[in-house]
Protein backbone atom coordinates (compact mmCIF):
# COMPACT_ATOMS: atom_id res chain seq x y z
CA UNK A 1 0.00 0.00 0.00
CA UNK A 2 1.31 3.43 -0.90
CA UNK A 3 1.35 6.57 1.19
CA UNK A 4 -1.67 8.36 2.50
CA UNK A 5 -2.05 12.11 1.93
CA UNK A 6 -3.68 14.83 3.98
CA UNK A 7 -4.46 18.50 3.80
CA UNK A 8 -5.97 21.07 6.08
CA UNK A 9 -9.13 22.74 4.87
CA UNK A 10 -9.07 25.25 7.70
CA UNK A 11 -11.87 26.36 9.93
CA UNK A 12 -15.06 24.28 9.64
CA UNK A 13 -17.04 27.46 8.87
CA UNK A 14 -15.16 27.95 5.59
CA UNK A 15 -14.26 24.37 4.69
CA UNK A 16 -17.52 23.53 2.89
CA UNK A 17 -16.57 24.70 -0.59
CA UNK A 18 -13.07 23.21 -0.66
CA UNK A 19 -14.47 19.97 0.74
CA UNK A 20 -17.13 19.84 -1.99
CA UNK A 21 -14.43 20.37 -4.60
CA UNK A 22 -12.32 17.50 -3.18
CA UNK A 23 -15.37 15.25 -3.06
CA UNK A 24 -16.13 15.93 -6.73
CA UNK A 25 -12.52 15.32 -7.76
CA UNK A 26 -12.26 11.99 -5.92
CA UNK A 27 -15.63 10.83 -7.26
CA UNK A 28 -14.57 11.72 -10.81
CA UNK A 29 -11.24 9.92 -10.40
CA UNK A 30 -13.04 6.84 -9.08
CA UNK A 31 -15.43 6.86 -12.03
CA UNK A 32 -12.59 6.92 -14.55
CA UNK A 33 -10.62 4.22 -12.72
CA UNK A 34 -13.13 1.41 -13.39
CA UNK A 35 -14.87 1.99 -10.09
CA UNK A 36 -13.65 3.42 -6.82
CA UNK A 37 -12.04 0.23 -5.45
CA UNK A 38 -9.98 1.40 -2.48
CA UNK A 39 -10.18 5.06 -3.46
CA UNK A 40 -11.51 7.02 -0.52
CA UNK A 41 -11.65 10.47 0.99
CA UNK A 42 -12.03 10.79 4.75
CA UNK A 43 -12.47 13.89 6.89
CA UNK A 44 -12.03 14.68 10.54
CA UNK A 45 -12.33 17.75 12.74
CA UNK A 46 -9.00 18.07 14.56
CA UNK A 47 -7.71 20.31 17.29
CA UNK A 48 -4.29 20.79 18.80
CA UNK A 49 -5.87 21.68 22.11
CA UNK A 50 -6.56 25.29 21.21
CA UNK A 51 -9.87 27.05 21.01
CA UNK A 52 -10.49 26.32 17.34
CA UNK A 53 -10.43 23.15 15.29
CA UNK A 54 -9.70 22.53 11.64
CA UNK A 55 -11.14 20.20 9.05
CA UNK A 56 -8.53 17.80 7.71
CA UNK A 57 -9.02 15.66 4.60
CA UNK A 58 -7.29 12.29 4.24
CA UNK A 59 -6.78 10.62 0.86
CA UNK A 60 -6.33 6.85 0.69
CA UNK A 61 -3.33 5.58 -1.30
CA UNK A 62 -5.60 4.88 -4.30
CA UNK A 63 -6.49 8.58 -4.43
CA UNK A 64 -2.85 9.65 -4.79
CA UNK A 65 -3.37 11.35 -8.16
CA UNK A 66 -6.07 13.61 -6.74
CA UNK A 67 -4.09 14.28 -3.57
CA UNK A 68 -1.03 15.35 -5.54
CA UNK A 69 -3.12 17.49 -7.91
CA UNK A 70 -4.51 19.50 -4.98
CA UNK A 71 -1.20 19.81 -3.13
CA UNK A 72 -1.90 17.44 -0.25
CA UNK A 73 1.04 16.26 1.82
CA UNK A 74 2.13 12.64 2.31
CA UNK A 75 1.32 11.31 5.76
CA UNK A 76 1.04 8.11 7.75
CA UNK A 77 -2.23 6.23 7.70
CA UNK A 78 -4.52 8.17 10.04
CA UNK A 79 -6.13 6.65 13.07
CA UNK A 80 -9.71 5.68 12.22
CA UNK A 81 -10.92 7.38 15.42
CA UNK A 82 -13.18 10.27 14.52
CA UNK A 83 -12.83 9.80 10.75
CA UNK A 84 -15.85 10.13 8.51
CA UNK A 85 -15.94 8.53 5.08
CA UNK A 86 -16.91 11.19 2.55
CA UNK A 87 -16.18 9.31 -0.68
CA UNK A 88 -15.76 5.57 -1.08
CA UNK A 89 -17.59 2.30 -0.76
CA UNK A 90 -18.64 1.42 2.80
CA UNK A 91 -16.54 -1.74 2.76
CA UNK A 92 -13.39 0.33 2.20
CA UNK A 93 -13.20 0.66 6.00
CA UNK A 94 -12.45 -3.05 6.28
CA UNK A 95 -9.78 -2.89 3.61
CA UNK A 96 -7.99 0.27 4.74
CA UNK A 97 -8.39 -0.21 8.50
CA UNK A 98 -8.41 -3.99 9.07
CA UNK A 99 -7.97 -3.67 12.85
CA UNK A 100 -10.86 -1.24 13.27
CA UNK A 101 -13.74 -2.73 15.26
CA UNK A 102 -16.82 -3.36 13.12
Amino acid sequence: MGPWFSMSLGDPLVAGEPLSDLEARVRAAGATADGPGEMALFVRHESDGGLHCEVRAYFSPSATSVARAVGADPCDRPSPEGLSLLVGAPDVWRTLFPRRPA
